[in-house]
């Protein structure tokens, strides 16, 4: 049994109740119908139930355990949220088989196949298995939501607005799934299930329905005695008949009669008859009802290994990638375009250094040197400038791959960590998919540019210079996308900071040292710059560019420690974010 004892949460100043005194019980095997305006507090209901939100006093009980002592295991619960739980690029089945791997451990293939086809015959979506989700209806999709909570065989189910938005044939099916997945059949253990609805047309359909009225719990008994209580002729009528009473005396009327109402769980004809020959003021007050036991089959759970999450986490990663098409075209734009950017400046290489020669002549020696003067500094601004340019272009390149990476997808996250998904697995699933284009991209750009521009110095420390400032943004990024609500605010905040790394890294603003000695450490770009130009360390090219610059430059090793230190930086931060719940 479900038993919400005295339940009371407030947002900001204790004045402003979410939630008011609410008590109630809920049977095994129970469909209960949560309704009443919008903002009385449905939806925050169910998070204090699924423990997303903590009240400010009373407390949840789950067979007599008290839930914030004793946690419920995330295989005892399912949630289903107002949002979409599934990827749109991944078919029915392949997310139906995903959400198995990720909360049902020690099961083989041929077993996990076999649970994926009995979970879409129970919720009526075989004949579209191969669809994908994008394409699904809504009531398609709601079933889909729902058969992702029945991959664990929850004893507990609560469902949020799952009819809202539906025709009335899909809401008729929902609901009567909803009636199915209540009750106990061949193998499947009977559920509380707790369904917030707006709509009022099936509540006859409902073991009990809870009437919820600015905060308040005013009414829970059978759906047969709801009218007669409020004294109505047809269901349509109830939220406007709410506007009669304040939602404290509406409080205090359920409160007064709450035991007698509560009968007709065990026979409702009886109480209908009472209530119709005497006032609701009158009606007696009885025991408490107690529900009939009911026997379940105990669920074989096992969580699965880190390892098994993480793999299946990159695996979707990958083919979510390859199946988005513009993601993949941008990827090959950037990949293949910013490269050509570099080289156009330089496309016949790096012009030659000239010797200064000596002459007897002072004038023409002036003329010389001035001559060479120029010369170099033109040849040290190219060098460095196209060295800058391929790192600048690298942190953006870092700032596109990350900077939508979880925030696009967090409320998914939300719902699968809520699941029993471990944020370690899902960030490392990050960080290896994100390593990989970061390779790809580096590489290719350092191999690319120093084949045309001839670039010397040692190609593989050039490489790994270009990879480690390419990892720092994308790191960096990453947790910034871990501690953001939007995909949006997350892309503005890392388009920002890549727009800061140049004027900030000295290499085109001489920052004074003070001020630099501050700011150095964490400008990516200044180390990736500086410690490509170490590459180039025996060669004249170094010494022209360190005659013309005003910044310092850092030792090749100290450069790649920073941007390390960068890295893990931005990791642990996407680790620490993703632990943080961003439910709202």
């Amino acid at each position: 049994m479900l038993e919400l004892r005295n339940i009371s949460l407030t947002a900001g100043r204790a004045t402003d109740l979410l939630l008011d005194d609410i008590s109630a019980r809920f049977p095994q095997g129970h469909l209960c119908a949560v309704v009443g305006p919008s903002g009385c507090g449905k939806s925050t209901l169910l998070k204090v139930i699924a423990g997303v939100r903590q009240p400010q006093s009373g407390s949840v009980h789950w067979e007599g355990r008290d839930l914030e002592q004793h946690d419920l295991e995330p295989h005892e619960i399912g949630y289903v949220p107002q949002f979409s739980i599934a990827f749109d690029l991944l078919n029915v089945t392949e997310s139906i088989e995903t959400a198995l791997r990720l909360r049902v451990g020690g099961l083989d293939e041929s077993v996990l196949c076999e649970r994926a086809v009995e979970i879409l015959a129970d919720v009526g979506l075989s004949e579209i298995a191969d669809r994908r989700v994008r394409v699904l209806s809504g009531g398609q999709k709601r079933r889909l939501a729902l058969a992702l909570e029945m991959v664990s065989s929850p004893i507990l189910l609560l469902c949020d607005e799952v009819t809202s938005g539906l025709d009335a044939k899909a809401e008729d099916e929902i609901v009567q799934l909803l009636r199915k997945l209540a009750s106990a059949h061949e193998d499947e253990p009977a559920r509380t299930v707790l369904s917030v609805t707006h709509s009022l047309r099936h509540l006859d359909s409902h073991d009990s329905v809870a009437v919820l009225f600015e905060g308040r719990l005013i009414y829970h008994g059978a759906p047969e005695l709801l009218l007669h209580y409020f004294s109505l002729d047809k269901q349509e009528e109830l939220f406007p008949s709410l506007a009669r009473r304040s939602a404290g005396a509406w409080h205090a009327s359920w409160q007064k009669h709450r035991a007698a109402y509560q009968a007709a769980f065990v026979n409702a004809e009886q109480i209908v008859a009472r209530a119709e020959a005497e006032p609701v003021e009158n009606v007696p007050a009885e025991e408490p009802w107690k529900p009939p036991e009911i026997p379940t089959r105990p669920v074989e759970f096992m969580c699965p290994h880190f390892s098994d999450q993480f793999k299946t986490l990159l695996k979707r990663r990958w083919r979510i990638f390859f199946r988005d098409g513009g993601q993949l075209a941008l990827q090959l734009a950037l990949l293949f375009g910013f490269p050509c950017l570099v080289v156009i400046f330089a496309w016949d290489g790096l012009p030659q250094i000239q010797n200064l020669t000596s002459s007897g002549n002072v004038v023409q020696q002036l003329l010389e040197t001035a001559a060479f003067t120029l010369q170099s500094s033109r040849v040290a601004s190219l060098v460095s400038g196209l060295v800058m340019f391929q790192v600048i272009l690298l942190t953006l390149i870092g700032s596109n791959n990350a900077a939508r990476e979880i925030a696009g997808e967090r409320a998914i996250f939300e719902k699968e960590k809520f699941a029993g998904v471990r944020p370690s697995s899902y960030v490392l699933s990050k960080a290896v998919f994100l390593t990989t284009l970061v390779a790809a991209q580096s590489i290719w750009m350092a191999v690319f540019v120093n084949t045309i521009c001839r670039f010397p110095g040692d190609m593989l420390a050039q490489s790994l210079i270009l990879v480690l400032v390419n990892g720092a943004m994308t790191a960096v990024c990453l947790g910034i996308s871990s501690l953001t609500k939007s995909a949006e605010h997350a892309s503005l905040v890392c388009v920002y900071l890549v727009g800061f790394q140049l004027p900030l890294s000295g290499a085109v603003l001489a920052l004074p040292h003070v001020i630099a000695w501050f700011t150095r450490p964490f400008i990516a770009a200044y180390w990736g710059w500086s410690g490509y130009l170490q590459t180039m360390r025996d060669t004249r090219f170094y010494d022209v560019v360190q005659s013309i610059s005003q910044t310092e430059l850092s030792p090749f090793a100290l450069c790649g420690w920073v941007l390390l230190c960068h890295i893990a930086g931005g990791l642990l931060v996407a680790y620490l974010g993703a632990k943080t719940s961003r439910w709202d």
